[in-house]
């Protein structure tokens, strides 16, 4: 099948996924707004009475355990930040909308989450230690969704899917994104944007997931956001935080450590900080299912 055949057949597909929840997209244009502020995110999600509940339910998790029971969203804000409520209502909006009742050997949309958030959390400590003070808000949504285009794969090319993940776990190798291009014609990464990008998020969330595993990440795409999302990528898998198809992590670039000036050592302090938070990841998945 010719490559823009594959891209219209994946695009219909695409198009057959369940609408987001009208909240979403309000949230999506709240973040492209520079003059929102903590009233319009907390009114624009009190509109999905489900959904502020389950925020609430979030921020009680053990993930981060406040001493005091946060009853409001307008207790939420302070506590959790804005950005952060504002990428847990869009997350869980996301994972709401998406089917999760497809499992295999080598895959489960439980273990596609859990990595997700593993590598979501990761992200936001590289970006607090290593961002050299750019921004920040799209850091956890990136990571949590960064593989959301296995959904689409493990949905509505199943057979092709499950011939990628049996190829690469005969082969004890990390390359299923180039199994699914080989099989497919698109890695889960591009597909995934294309999602994204029909469903109107921001370049700057899209643009890094479509490149992750690219080998020349395309023009107008953030090289230190892409260079962040490999390395998140890579330490949960080495701690087995989730099952997201590959049977062995990927390397770590020496390329990716040099966009970001950082070496082995700092390496090792994100290991440990991914480990000791490992208990409280589970808590937040639990949470928010």
């Amino acid at each position: 099948m010719e490559r823009d055949d594959v891209l219209k057949k994946i695009y219909s597909k695409i198009d057959e996924i369940p609408t987001l929840p009208a909240v979403v997209p309000k949230l999506l244009r709240v973040m492209e707004s520079d003059g929102a502020n903590a009233s319009d995110i907390a009114g624009t999600i009190s509109t999905d009475p489900a959904l502020s509940s389950k925020i609430l339910k979030v921020a009680n998790s053990a993930y981060y355990g406040f001493s005091q029971e946060i009853l409001s969203l307008k207790l939420a804000m302070p506590l959790l930040g804005r950005n952060m409520v504002k990428s847990l209502a869009l997350s869980i909006g996301v994972i709401q909308s998406l089917p999760t009742d497809q499992k295999s050997p080598n895959f489960s949309d439980k273990g596609l989450w859990v990595h997700g958030l593993a590598v979501a959390t990761l992200m936001q400590e590289l970006g607090k230690r290593f961002n050299n003070g750019g921004s920040a808000e799209h850091f956890f949504i990136t990571g949590l969704l960064h593989d959301i285009g296995k959904v689409v794969l493990n949905q509505h090319f199943n057979d092709l899917f499950q011939a990628a993940l049996a190829e690469v776990h005969t082969e004890g190798i990390a390359g299923l994104h180039n199994a699914e291009s080989r099989l497919i014609g698109f890695d889960h990464g591009e597909i995934g944007a294309m999602l994204l990008t029909r469903w109107k998020f921001p370049h700057v969330i899209s643009h890094s997931i479509a490149a992750h595993h690219q080998t020349n990440t395309p023009e107008g795409t953030n090289h230190r956001d892409v260079a962040m999302l490999r390395i998140a990528n890579a330490l949960p898998q080495e701690l087995g935080l989730g099952q997201e198809g590959n049977p062995v992590p990927p390397a770590i670039s020496r390329q990716d450590l040099k966009i970001l000036a950082i070496g082995d050592n700092e390496i090792a302090e994100m290991r440990a900080y991914l480990a000791g938070v490992e208990d409280e990841i589970y808590a937040l998945f639990d949470a928010m299912a």
